[in-house]
């Protein structure tokens, strides 16, 4: 097991533990160099099959962040060598979480064998349980959430009242702004998998209520594209894109843990054709089994049909949400927002290609409203992220604070 080096410089150590899903663990590891920028001195605790993940951050900040590597914890319905979500799907997240609970006191005893250990903890939502290790431990421990508030206020609620959000077909958001409703299946997929009585599904529970006993909640709270991260465009689709006037290639993209029925592949790549429109569409790669079933598969001259007009390979979004917070996010993009247009929604549905041909070409040639309302909260979140921009405060502020912790 890797350990942090005894530091003696004044600055704050920080314990930052992100979970290891490609939505969660990006967005903490950007908060992650940000705090390190402002003079934090960091360990972040990854699993060894992570470790890749934290590279860029140790190469760009090798005084100030090191790595803390403990074995990924054993679990009966986890294969040997998984450590992230990816190899497991959404489904697999009650036992990720589950899994890596194990390591509470094995870091208590980090915490205790540390001459200079950290005053202050960072973690995943996911792993509300470090609450109860901070409470141990009487250090403040922060929640981070790669979401927006609007998914935090549904997720506090429904989790705080689960027998009662489970008997209802709708239910009604009364205390947020404009009373949202939300279809029971259109719930976030943790709540909606969750066994009443399973003991791993109550340890999630209980490390979700957790959260709200944290020192605070760090919040995601521009981004507007799902909390997706690019960390790169190969040459030749930057370069194709530039060719492009602004604004006129639409990005297909279902995430790092969603793969495409062979049906769904096909209506969709119908109807991105017909659309006749620019884009770029991201496929994940799946199993040498799941291709052989359709899964994932563009369809045969599909490429050679849409040359020079589309690249199947890597990004403007329409909504087609299929599960986890997918459908939150939708209803806050398009009914709330304004900066969206749903085409589809649910895991198993099939798009009419005709029509998801006609709404993806009204929305790229007469979508005026939709787009000026997207350029307008793409201004303000490069602005909350400038010098002197609101989000930029509050990083600022955040750091103060956790510098008082030092003292």
């Amino acid at each position: 097991m890797a350990t942090a080096a005894t530091r003696s410089n004044p600055h704050p150590h920080i314990l930052v533990f992100p979970y290891p899903a490609q939505g969660h663990m990006l967005a903490l590891l950007d908060l992650t160099h940000q705090l390190a920028l402002h003079g934090l001195t960091i360990t972040i605790l990854v699993t060894p099959k992570n470790l890749p993940f934290l590279s860029p951050l140790l190469s760009s900040h090798p005084s100030s962040i090191t790595p803390l590597v403990f074995p990924f914890p054993s679990h009966p319905l986890i294969p040997p060598g998984v450590e992230h979500v990816k190899d497991v799907g959404n489904c697999g997240n009650r036992l990720i979480m589950a899994a890596l609970g194990k390591l509470e006191d094995p870091l208590f005893n980090w915490f205790n064998s540390q001459s200079n250990p950290p005053v202050a903890i960072i973690s995943d939502f996911f792993l509300g349980w470090t609450q109860h290790l901070a409470t141990r431990l009487q250090i403040p421990r922060l929640a981070f959430f790669s979401t927006r508030a609007f998914l935090v206020s549904v997720f506090d609620y429904i989790w705080n009242n689960v027998e009662k959000v489970k008997c209802l077909s709708e239910v009604e958001f009364g205390h947020l702004p404009g009373s949202p409703v939300f279809k029971q299946e259109h719930l976030p997929s943790l709540f909606k998998l969750y066994k009443i009585s399973d003991p791993d599904w109550e340890f999630v529970k209980d490390g979700l209520l957790a959260n709200t006993k944290s020192w605070g909640y760090v919040l995601n709270s521009f981004d507007a594209l799902e909390g997706e991260y690019v960390q790169w465009l190969k040459t030749h689709v930057m370069t194709w894109l530039n060719q492009c006037p602004d604004g006129s290639a639409v990005y297909v993209c279902f995430g790092s843990q969603k793969l495409l029925r062979k049906e769904q592949m096909e209506a969709l790549a119908n109807g991105l054709e017909k659309s006749d429109t620019r884009f770029i569409w991201v496929v994940k790669p799946g199993t040498t089994q799941q291709h052989v079933e359709g899964f994932g598969v563009v369809p045969d001259g599909f490429e050679q049909r849409t040359a020079g007009q589309a690249i199947v390979g890597g990004v403007m979004m329409l909504a087609w949400p299929m599960e986890a917070d997918q459908f939150v996010n939708a209803r806050l993009l398009v009914d709330d927002m304004g900066v969206g247009v749903r085409v589809c929604e649910g895991a198993d549905s099939v798009p009419n290609s005709d029509e998801l041909g006609r709404v993806i070409s009204e929305a790229m040639t007469e979508g005026g409203g939709m787009k000026t309302k997207a350029k307008d909260l793409k201004e303000k979140a490069f602005a909350a992220v400038s010098h002197g921009g609101s989000s930029m405060n509050d990083l600022v502020r955040f750091v103060k604070e956790l510098g008082k912790l030092g003292r």
